[in-house]
């Protein structure tokens, strides 16, 4: 018998928080393969910022376009949010 190792499949989830609109972040897009690809590459392309925690997208993949994420998720998503606005604020130029 011949067992073939496939590396495990890129998957990618975006989501999106309005202030003062929405109740809690909301999932854009989500895919896995070139779908993931093209939501990396579109990221990249608006220089969103990117953070890679597999258990996380795992969670959130589980959820639908333009659903709000469950509560049990607000903690480990607001440490996304954190390290995107620490990013945001290091790539500013000094004032």
């Amino acid at each position: 018998m011949k067992t073939e190792h496939h590396p495990a499949q890129k998957e990618a989830v975006a989501l999106s928080y309005k202030a003062g609109i929405d109740t809690a972040p909301v999932v854009k897009a989500k895919g896995k393969g070139a779908v993931a690809e093209q939501i990396l590459q579109k990221a990249n392309e608006n220089h969103v910022p990117i953070q890679e925690d597999q258990d996380l997208v795992m969670l959130l993949g589980q959820l639908n376009i333009n659903e709000t994420i469950p509560e049990e998720l607000f903690e480990a998503v607001a440490e996304v949010f954190a390290f995107i606005y620490r990013t945001d604020q290091s790539m500013k130029p000094p004032s």
